[in-house]
């Protein structure tokens, strides 16, 4: 199950680097390092399934990069990696937003335990309906 936690968000970085490749073949990228940014990308795309715990360090960093060097596109940015990633990228979270990946975690955390199957996408959606919504 920790497999398809990691393939989730490897699926959302390849997804993210679609969106970087896009951004500098449209020419909307005024730095001249915007390559080598995405090699250093590319590093972690290899580096995570090998190495997660130590691959964390360098997706805080690439994350909250692309937050700095290229704004315009922040809002793209899946709120899942900001949390997979923590450290310095739970700086571009509020704090409903932090609570509500707690319980998401803590529910994912309790399922393995069991030896449950856990849905983070459907969990996710769940959680983020209003109180007064019924919950199946």
């Amino acid at each position: 199950m920790a497999s398809t936690h990691l393939d989730h968000h490897l699926a959302l970085l390849t997804h993210l680097r679609g969106i970087l490749v896009a951004l500098g073949e449209a020419e909307l990228v005024e730095d001249d390092t915007h390559g080598l940014f995405l090699e250093r990308y590319d590093e972690l795309l290899v580096e995570l399934p090998k190495d997660p715990e130590n691959s964390l360090y360098l997706g805080q960093d690439l994350i909250s990069q692309i937050f700095h060097r290229y704004p315009q596109i922040a809002h793209l940015v899946p709120r899942d990696l900001l949390w997979f990633f923590g450290g310095d990228c739970l700086h571009f979270m509020p704090d409903e937003e932090i609570e509500l990946y707690q319980n998401l975690d803590e529910r994912r955390y309790e399922a393995e335990a069991n030896g449950q199957p856990f849905d983070w996408t459907q969990e996710k959606q769940l959680l983020a309906l209003p109180p007064e919504s019924p919950k199946h």
